[in-house]
């Protein structure tokens, strides 16, 4: 919008005129004393146009010139983000302090169930014995590439009837090594609680597996248990099967996608799950 010829109030020098518009620059005649600002950022602080219409005109384009701006140091943030999100993951790398079975599944007591997915609070029980009886206990393998699994079975169930009820990313700046107050941070955006149905087609043993022992279902006690990196991106990848709700499946999508990133796993090469109870 060429604003030439249009007189403006500047809120102290007064009435003027705008002999010339570049680009980014205006120029305006205050009775022959000679002023430049900046366009359009001066129409937000000091300048204002005296022609009602031609002022409706530039607060609309203006208007639009900020969101256009806004959106634009958006974009750039976020492109920050995923800037340093990935030269984290390759620092992990690089050091080696990414562990092959830095994922943990949680075991959730029956009282707990429907708290756990309001507050995303993740506790990590106490030490039962030993020097550190009811100390936190240490996840020190847990990273920002770490996903957690929720699982729970009642008492009267069979260990195989295990199910995943959800799971989550842990903050993107936690290490385990360094928490000392016995919580797991959650990522704010990356989690998933699962429906009942959903649940019962997710049995934890499908994936889980003791490598020693492949063919036993056995957790008799202890709060958690690690499991290996890529089982997580199996999981993901039958969530995301199972899911009918296509806002839930992109969002599942882009977990998965994440996941895969944090861990230098190949997302279109994620082998079938191979555990316990499909060894049976």
């Amino acid at each position: 919008m060429n604003l030439v010829n249009e007189e403006i109030t500047h809120k102290v020098f007064g009435e003027g005129n705008i002999v010339e518009h570049k680009e980014t620059i205006i120029t305006v005649d205050f009775n022959k004393d000679i002023k430049k600002f900046v366009y359009p950022d001066a129409f937000d602080e000091f300048l204002t146009l005296n022609n009602p219409e031609t002022a409706q005109t530039f607060k609309a384009i203006f208007l639009k010139r900020q969101q256009e701006k806004e959106a634009l140091e958006k974009k750039r943030e976020d492109e920050l983000q995923i800037q340093l999100l990935e030269q984290q993951r390759k620092d992990l790398l690089k050091n080696h302090r990414i562990h092959e079975s830095s994922q943990i599944a949680f075991w959730l007591d029956e009282d707990k169930q429907e708290d756990i997915f309001t507050d995303w609070k993740i506790s990590t029980g106490t030490v039962q014995s030993g020097k550190n009886k009811g100390q936190p206990n240490s996840v020190a393998r847990l990273r920002p590439n770490s996903a957690g699994l929720l699982t729970a079975r009642a008492a009267d169930q069979e260990e195989t009837e295990r199910l995943i009820l959800g799971l989550f990313m842990v903050d993107e700046m936690f290490s385990g090594n360094l928490g000392e107050d016995g919580i797991v941070p959650t990522h704010a955006e990356y989690k998933i609680e699962l429906t009942e149905d959903e649940a019962k087609q997710m049995l934890f043993w499908n994936y889980y597996s003791n490598k020693t022992y492949p063919d036993r279902t056995t957790w008799n006690s202890g709060k958690f248990r690690y499991y290996d990196n890529v089982w997580t991106a199996q999981i993901l990848q039958d969530i995301i099967a199972l899911k009918t709700d296509e806002e839930e499946i992109n969002h599942a999508k882009k977990f998965l996608d994440y996941f895969c990133k944090m861990n230098a796993i190949d997302p279109t090469n994620i082998p079938e799950a191979n555990g316990s109870l499909r060894l049976s």
